[in-house]
């Protein structure tokens, strides 16, 4: 492909190389996509999101029944709609046929079959809209209900989960062959990939459009030169690529026009083991990338996050159907101040540099650190030149969106005595993140940085540093919170909550990411005249702001702690639920308290292991998380918390000082609303159960290093799990690392390969989302363990292949 210049040498060689680049990119972006990707990508997001919700569709025999819906009523009344508009206007799909579709879809090969073998033609989406767009479908169900006696238009939960359909299957006179039932399950997992905020942002989907041309044209190159090469996408890409194919006559047309075929995209492939398929088609899929169009594939935010958490819950809870009396008020929340603070996901990779004279050389690598104070990035890392070590690190870490990223460029050589290796700084540059986020303009970056030489270090040209970066969208940070002692020291600053309860007299300050004192709060016993008129011993929590306000924000009534004006009840009980929750707000919010970390802040296998004791997860249920979503962490050892939301922060502090005394009780604790007693809750609770019966069951070459910053703490976490296994798709099961194995994970391409299903190897170390296209093959770092080698290190020791996957 690139012959006219091979004889060039040095500078003239690497500009004729990157405007070849430059003119594959440009020829990428030619390739003509009938649909809205952007627009469609958007609302394919909100339905993954509503079928998330409704988790009965994802097995069991709601699933079931679902398939039949889907089979028997469904595709018969689209076919008609196709052939003549049966309605004025759009037809509207119930949820559960729609997720069927969907699968069905996300093989098109298989769903183009099926269509045109039953209905003679490919079933379309147009002129149908999603059950959550149609604000209308009274038409739809007239016509679903004239057509289908026997199978109302809304799903009948009941009947779902009672009635057994194996003779209604039997007959059907045109039913699916394909497995929708295993294409269910492996597409399951892909919404948590994917749904993260920076997602539907319209900046980060323009730029997975371009990118997911670019991976077309990969498998469009690769077709060209009869090459079989295994492509693995990332989760930008592939989320692009399932929006894309949920258009199947556009997808068919599209497709065939480019590459003459259409594109499978086979999910079945889920092995992401170290040396298998999808890891190391994300190897081959890096390096080709990289090659063809001279910047990085790997992409912040598009990586795999590893498996979704385990839920704290098989039912959901809809408190939709609880008391609107007790209503989250902000008065108190007023008496603090929280700063606001944002953070953006940073991958970063250090590729060449140049104009090094030869006596500096010696063993080249890089620091980099913020130029100012950052509380979620702090201190120096060190990263290896791609160039000079022929070892990929990409290191990931979160901060601020705000200041600059300072490089040093230093150098290891020998010193004379042939025992100790002397370093020796030979400059520095600097990369302004406001460039790319003030405002948000572009998520990701390649710059050649003019280094300032220090003193001492002279170079005939301008010595320069080549440094690749990527960013998510800023979101709010977390609000992260300690309590300390004073006067303290650095071994004593962060004081067990034990400790602090048995010396309630003691005030305990509570400080924020930016050291700022934020309350003061201490457990004290009300006066002897008091204690006269009541019984019982009274004990209250106050408060004592930085302006010096005093606030009464708890009091122990003798048998439970009154919250906020009783705005909560901190209150014993004799035994956990079923669902192992300790604690409980019931009222417009229902937030539960479970013992150890839950959802998103389970514990990661790589770090270090601490007592579950030590900790509570806060989970919130809503319409909009009816299985849960955690809302804060309570470290009851180092008197820390940290919460997402603010209107927790204050409550979530309050309940933390209180905790550990109360659990040295025996017994559990629960949380009330508005003085709610033990027995209204469970009534209200029995009564919402009742009404739900429904309830069903960056992958590079091998070598590769990863590092990542611990949100909070700035912690280096263990490369060998820290950004795990990358990339999008269906992935579904154990991916690797997210740098260090792949992507996703569906087929497509040649002869089509695997995919997802279960997991992609690392991020860095294997592939991407686990899709394969195209063509590929060999891993495609450093190592000594062969692979189709990069930037000159180790070549392919296997034949090339020719695959495609997605998830």
């Amino acid at each position: 492909m690139i012959l006219s210049w091979r004889c060039l040498s040095g500078e003239n060689y690497e500009m004729e190389l990157e405007r070849e680049q430059q003119l594959e990119w440009i020829e990428a972006q030619k390739i003509e996509i009938s649909a809205d990707l952007v627009a469609a990508a958007k609302q394919q997001l909100k339905f993954l999101q509503a079928v998330d919700r409704n988790r009965w569709l994802y097995d069991g025999p709601a699933l079931q029944r679902a398939i039949y819906r889907y089979s028997a009523c469904w595709l018969p009344l689209l076919a008609k709609h196709c052939e003549s508009e049966v309605s004025e206007g759009p037809l509207v799909v119930p949820l559960d046929c729609e997720w069927i579709w969907h699968c069905h879809r996300l093989n098109p090969v298989r769903y183009k079959s099926d269509c045109v073998e039953f209905y003679g033609r490919i079933l379309d989406n147009f002129n149908v809209v999603s059950s959550l767009q149609g604000s209308c479908k009274k038409q739809t169900e007239e016509i679903w209900n004239t057509l289908f006696l026997d199978e109302p238009y809304e799903f009948d939960w009941k009947r779902a989960s009672s009635e057994d359909i194996s003779e209604k299957f039997s007959g059907i006179e045109k039913q699916i062959k394909y497995d929708l039932i295993s294409a269910v399950k492996r597409q399951s997992p892909f919404f948590y990939q994917v749904s993260r905020p920076h997602m539907n942002n319209n900046i980060f989907l323009e730029e997975a459009v371009a990118r997911y041309k670019g991976f077309l044209h990969l498998i469009k190159r690769n077709q060209e030169s009869s090459m079989r090469r295994f492509c693995v996408p990332t989760y930008d890409i592939d989320l692009m690529w399932h929006t894309h194919q949920l258009h199947p006559v556009a997808y068919c047309k599209d497709l065939k026009k480019e590459l003459g075929r259409v594109l499978e995209h086979d999910d079945k492939d889920s092995d992401r083991t170290k040396g298998k398929k999808l890891d190391t088609g994300f190897f081959v899929t890096t390096k080709q990338w990289e090659e063809t169009f001279g910047t990085r594939y790997w992409r912040a935010g598009a990586m795999y996050r590893g498996s979704a958490p385990t839920p704290v819950t098989d039912f959901p809870f809809f408190p939709d159907s609880l008391s609107k009396e007790a209503t989250t008020t902000h008065q108190f929340q007023n008496i603090i101040q929280l700063p606001e603070m944002k953070l953006v996901e940073v991958l970063l990779e250090v590729i060449g540099v140049k104009n090094i004279a030869e006596e500096l050389k010696g063993s080249l690598f890089v620091f980099f650190r913020k130029t100012q104070p950052d509380a979620f990035f702090n201190g120096n890392r060190k990263v290896t030149i791609l160039s000079e070590s022929r070892e990929k690190q990409v290191v990931a870490f979160q901060c601020e969106p705000t200041g600059k990223l300072l490089f040093e460029l230093v150098s290891l050589s020998p010193s004379n005595l042939l025992v100790t290796r002397a370093s020796k700084t030979l400059g520095t540059a600097s990369l302004s993140l406001s460039e790319f986020l003030d405002p948000v303009s572009k998520l990701a970056g390649e710059k050649w940085l003019e280094l300032t030489p220090v003193s001492g270090s002279t170079s005939p040209k301008p010595m320069n540093l080549h440094v690749a970066v990527s960013f998510t969208i800023p979101t709010p940070a977390p609000y992260v919170l300690r309590m300390v002692q004073y006067p303290c020291t650095k071994s004593t600053c962060f004081f067990p909550l034990p400790v602090m309860v048995e010396h309630a007299k003691n005030w305990r300050h509570v400080i924020d990411e930016t050291q700022a004192e934020v309350i003061s709060l201490q457990i004290r016993e009300l006066t002897e005249a008091k204690k006269k008129q009541n019984c019982t011993s009274r004990k209250q929590v106050i408060g004592i702001t930085k302006c010096g306000e005093t606030h009464t924000l708890a009091e122990f009534t003798g048998t439970f702690w009154l919250l906020m004006d009783s705005q909560w009840c901190l209150q014993h009980q004799e035994k956990a639920s079923e669902n192992g929750d300790l604690l409980e707000l019931i009222g417009s919010r229902m937030v539960k308290v479970y013992p150890g970390r839950k959802l998103e802040y389970e514990p990661k296998p790589c770090e270090k292991q601490r007592n579950e004791d030590d900790f509570m997860t806060l989970v919130e249920f809503s319409a909009e998380n009816p299985y849960g979503k955690a809302l804060a962490l309570l470290d009851l050892r180092s008197g820390c918390i940290k919460a997402t939301e603010e209107w927790l922060v204050l409550p979530g502090l309050i309940a933390a000082f209180i905790l550990s005394d109360n659990l040295k009780k025996k017994g559990h604790i629960s949380f009330n609303v508005n003085g709610k007693n033990r027995k209204e809750i469970n009534d209200i609770i029995e009564k919402v159960d009742a009404k739900q019966d429904h309830g069903t069951n960056m992958t590079l070459p091998v070598g590769t290093k990863v590092d990542y910053v611990d949100l909070a703490a700035g912690n280096e976490m263990n490369p060998e799990n820290a950004v795990k296994s990358s990339g999008c798709g269906g992935c579904g099961a154990g991916c690797g690392d997210i740098v260090n194995s792949g992507g996703c994970g569906s087929g497509c391409g040649g002869g089509c390969g695997g995919g997802c299903g279960g997991g992609c190897g690392s991020m860095f170390k294997s592939a991407g989302c686990g899709s394969g296209c195209g063509s590929g093959c060999g891993t495609m770092v450093s190592d000594n363990d062969g692979a189709c080698g990069n930037a000159g290190v180790n070549g392919p020791k296997t034949p090339l292949y020719t695959e495609a996957v997605g998830a």
